[in-house]
C-alpha cells in the first residue's frame, strides 16, 4: 500500500484521523467537494489524513464489491491494514456511496484506533437500502453516521440501528466568494451536471438568437485531470456567472422515488453570488438552510420559460444585487465547511481548536466587506 499522509496546522499530536478515498476514487468529479472538506479539516484542526491506494491492475476490488451485493461477506478489496496510533479522538471518513464502506472496512475495527468513529455518506437513497443491505451492515462499526440526505436519516436508523444524523453539504465559501475584488460576470447562464433537455434547448436557442453566453457541459466526462484545479476552475467560473441552474439531486431519475434532496449546487451557487434558477427541493431542511427571500428563483423542471425568468430579473438591477449579496453573506456565515466541522465536533463532544475560530473570523470579515460595499 502507498498512501498520502498530511497533518493539520495545529500543534501537537493529531486528534483526528481522516481516512480518505481520494487516491482510490480521486478523479471522480462528484467527490471533489469531499476532498475539499477533508483539506479544510486538516487546515483548521489537528488532523492526520490517510489516503491509501489500490493496485489498478488487479480485479479483486471489483470481485469483492460484486460479492458484497449478494452475501454478507466483506472482503478486503486490496487495502493493506494500517497500524494507526490508538489515541485519536475521532476517526472520520467520507463515503460517496454505500459501496465505499467496503474500503473503509478493510482497515479493521475503527473503534480500535479512536474514541469516537464517524462516517459521512454523501448519496444514500431509501429505495436502495435492500440492494445495499450488506454494505450498510458495516455501519455498525461507527458511533455516528452522518448523512447528506435528510430524508434518509430516520429510515436508516430504524432499519439498521445506527445513530444517524443529518449533516448538510457545505462549500469552501472563501474560495467561491467573489469579494473583495468582484470580477465581471461575463457568463450569462452556467449549468453543470444534470439538466432538463427542454430548458437546455431553450437556452441554446437564446444563444443563437440573442448572443447569450451559455456555459454548459458538452462532453460526457465524470473524471477530473486534477481535482483541486477542477474545483478552483469551477469556483472561478461560478463567481463570474450571472445565473446558475440548480435542481434537486437526481431529479431526472425515477429510482430515487419520492425523495427530494439538497445537492451541492445550491451551496455553490449561493456562495458564488450567482442568481440560482431552478426547483426548490420539497424538503424541510432546505427551507431551514435557504430561508432568505429569493434564495432560488423558481423555474419548474422541464420548463421552457427560462427566457422570461431572465428577462424579469434583468429588468431590476437592485433586486439582482440584493439576491447576490444575500447569498454570499449567508454562505460565509452559515454554509462554509468550518460550520459543518463544528457540527461534527458538537455531536462527538469535542471543543473546536483555534483553527476553527480563525477561519470563522476570516469568514466574518469577508461578510462585513460584502455588506459594507452595498
Amino acid at each position: 500500500m502507498t498512501s498520502e499522509v498530511s497533518v493539520g496546522t495545529q500543534s501537537g499530536n493529531a486528534r483526528v484521523l481522516i481516512f480518505s478515498l481520494r487516491n482510490i476514487y480521486g478523479k471522480a468529479l462528484f467527490r471533489c467537494p469531499h476532498h475539499e472538506f477533508e483539506d479544510i479539516i486538516c487546515e483548521i484542526d489537528s488532523a492526520e489524513l490517510l489516503a491509501p491506494t489500490l493496485d489498478p491492475s488487479k480485479r479483486f476490488p471489483a470481485f469483492a464489491t460484486r460479492l458484497a451485493y449478494h452475501a454478507p461477506i466483506a472482503l478486503n478489496p486490496g487495502i493493506q491494514r494500517t497500524n494507526a496510533r490508538k489515541n485519536y479522538d475521532i476517526f472520520f471518513t467520507v463515503c460517496g456511496f454505500p459501496q465505499d464502506l467496503l474500503m473503509v472496512n478493510a482497515i479493521g475495527n475503527v473503534r480500535d484506533v479512536s474514541r469516537t468513529s464517524v462516517c459521512l455518506i454523501d448519496e444514500l437513497w431509501i429505495k436502495e437500502f435492500v440492494k445495499n443491505r450488506y454494505f450498510l451492515r458495516i455501519l455498525a462499526k461507527f458511533d455516528v453516521v452522518l448523512l447528506y440526505y435528510s430524508q434518509t436519516v430516520k429510515p436508516l436508523s430504524e432499519q439498521f440501528g445506527c445513530r444517524s444524523v443529518f449533516l448538510p453539504p457545505g462549500v469552501d465559501a472563501i474560495s467561491f466568494c467573489p469579494y473583495p475584488d468582484a470580477p465581471r460576470r461575463v457568463v450569462d447562464v452556467y449549468s453543470i451536471g444534470r439538466r432538463s433537455e427542454i430548458t437546455h434547448q431553450k437556452l441554446l436557442r437564446m444563444t443563437r438568437e440573442s448572443g447569450l453566453f451559455y456555459l454548459h457541459d458538452s462532453i460526457g466526462g465524470s473524471q477530473a485531470i486534477n481535482t483541486k484545479e477542477h474545483r478552483a476552475l469551477f469556483a472561478n467560473v461560478a463567481k463570474r456567472s450571472r445565473y446558475f441552474i440548480v435542481n434537486p439531486g437526481k431529479i431526472d431519475q425515477l429510482e430515487k422515488g419520492n425523495q427530494f434532496e439538497i445537492g451541492n449546487r445550491y451551496f455553490e451557487g449561493a456562495a458564488s453570488g450567482a442568481i440560482m434558477v431552478g426547483e426548490r427541493p420539497e424538503n424541510e431542511e432546505f427551507e431551514r438552510l435557504f430561508d432568505w427571500p429569493e434564495a432560488v428563483t423558481r423555474l419548474p423542471y422541464d420548463s421552457s420559460d427560462i427566457d422570461k425568468v431572465i428577462r424579469d430579473l434583468d429588468g431590476d438591477l437592485k433586486r439582482q444585487d440584493r439576491i447576490r449579496r444575500t447569498g454570499v453573506v449567508q454562505s460565509l456565515m452559515r454554509h462554509d465547511w468550518v460550520y459543518r466541522w463544528e457540527a461534527v465536533l458538537r455531536i462527538v463532544g469535542l471543543e473546536p481548536l483555534q483553527g476553527v475560530l480563525d477561519r470563522k473570523e476570516r469568514l466574518k470579515k469577508l461578510a462585513d466587506i460584502v455588506l459594507q460595499s452595498a
